[in-house]
């Protein structure tokens, strides 16, 4: 699909993002989610995106990281998509919020072993003196957990970007882009286009 026109943004970034598992060459979900600070002071960093509807964007950290830190105090941020095999952006602002224990719950389950246990060992975002100490802290978490299922840790959860725009982007010739712009009407959306 190269034009993007549908009744809902979400409709065309899901198919965007099919086709950008079949040709990104490697995380086709990844995503640049920025935040500010109560100051405004901002920040970017690339996330994954873990699940996506008409509610809005997920993607999980350490409710103690430096993004959470921000989202607690400015519960705005801006997401983007680039996939360069298709020449096409997605942009989204929004507010956000925690997802349900529930959804936290059964994403976490689904990682893997490993990766849960690196969940219990990391201070995200904290300073850490070196290497060694973050592969101590994980073998004791390792311990722990041995013969049973790893819990997922009450610090650790799910965060949803629910749109307020959505700009759909296409590459074309001589920088002659073409650009959508869905903004958030009551249930439903209105779209524009804007010059590249």
């Amino acid at each position: 699909m190269n034009t993007a026109t549908a009744a809902s943004p979400i409709a065309t970034f899901s198919t965007w993002l099919d086709e950008a598992r079949a040709s990104e060459p490697n995380d086709p979900t990844a995503m640049a989610l920025a935040t500010a600070d109560a100051a405004g002071r901002p920040s970017v960093r690339m996330v994954l995106l873990k699940g996506h509807d008409d509610r809005g964007f997920v993607f999980y950290t350490n409710r103690g990281s430096r993004k959470a830190g921000e989202l607690k105090e400015n519960a705005t941020a801006a997401l983007l998509f680039h996939w360069k095999s298709l020449r096409r952006q997605v942009r989204v602002e929004g507010h956000v919020e925690w997802v349900s224990d529930a959804e936290s719950d059964a994403y976490f389950a689904s990682r893997s072993r490993d990766s849960q246990l690196g969940a219990w060992a990391s201070d995200q975002s904290r300073p850490l003196a070196d290497r060694a100490t973050f592969e101590a802290r994980f073998e004791e978490v390792k311990a722990r957990f041995d013969g049973t299922d790893v819990p997922r840790p009450p610090f650790w959860g799910g965060y949803r970007v629910v749109p307020a725009r959505i700009e759909l982007w296409n590459d074309r010739a001589h920088r002659l882009h073409e650009r959508h712009l869905f903004q958030r009407s009551g249930d439903g959306w209105s779209e524009g286009m804007l010059y590249p």
